[in-house]
């Protein structure tokens, strides 16, 4: 009889995801829609962005209109690679949110649920919409890892009803400031801190976008 092979001691491969932070202008300033993920989830009974897994139709469907060149370029060398990251992000907010960043267009045939909901109403995701904040790579000790990307949109440029498929619960826009005492993970945390860069500089294009990891145990971020 063979003896199975000794467990390995490297770390999990990071799977490629993607989150999108929607923004609105609210009463007391920026408001963003969050919601907190079940007890069998990954990142459990916290409160997070719309997101998850890149799948593998989010590499092949059709946009109604392009990603920016220059995050492109930032994201990956492999554009199509690049493209799933955004297309992903839309994907998954109209899946968990019932919001749709889209416009007229044929995403393709695809056997994806929401894009063939997609190409039955006439759109395809609207990449040209979206703006990108960051990557975040969680650490290397988790069973589980994720190398994840986060864009913004904004509201107004959305259509659909906040609803969704329940995977997220407490659904709702919070301000930044009370998004800031919720129960949430570091790389939340750190992205809801970065938006408010972004607001205090009027969301104007950066230079730089943030890098955020763990390194020997310690949390690491630098601007590239």
């Amino acid at each position: 009889m063979t003896e199975a092979p000794p467990p390995s001691n490297l770390p999990a491969r990071p799977r490629d995801s993607a989150s999108l932070m929607v923004l609105r202008e609210g009463a007391d300033g920026i408001e963003v829609l969050m919601g907190k993920r079940g007890s069998k989830a990954v990142f459990n009974d916290v409160y997070v962005f719309p997101g998850g897994k890149v799948d593998a139709s989010d590499r092949h469907v059709d946009h109604a209109s392009p990603l920016d060149s220059d995050i492109l370029d930032r994201m990956s060398r492999n554009r199509r690679r690049a493209r799933a990251f955004a297309n992903a992000a839309i994907r998954e907010t109209y899946e968990e949110a019932g919001l749709l960043l889209a416009d007229a267009g044929d995403p393709g045939a695809s056997r994806n649920p929401s894009y063939r909901s997609m190409r039955e109403i006439g759109v395809a995701p609207a990449l040209a919409r979206l703006q990108y904040v960051g990557h975040a790579i969680t650490p290397s000790t988790r069973p589980r890892r994720f190398n994840a990307r986060f864009f913004l949109a904004w509201a107004t440029e959305m259509s659909g009803e906040l609803a969704g498929s329940g995977e997220l619960s407490d659904l709702a826009y919070v301000s930044l400031t009370e998004a800031q005492t919720l129960p949430t993970v570091d790389v939340t945390r750190f992205m809801l801190r970065e938006i408010q860069r972004r607001e205090a500089e009027g969301f104007k294009r950066p230079d730089a976008y943030p890098f955020f990891t763990y390194r020997s145990g310690r949390r690491y971020c630098r601007y590239e």
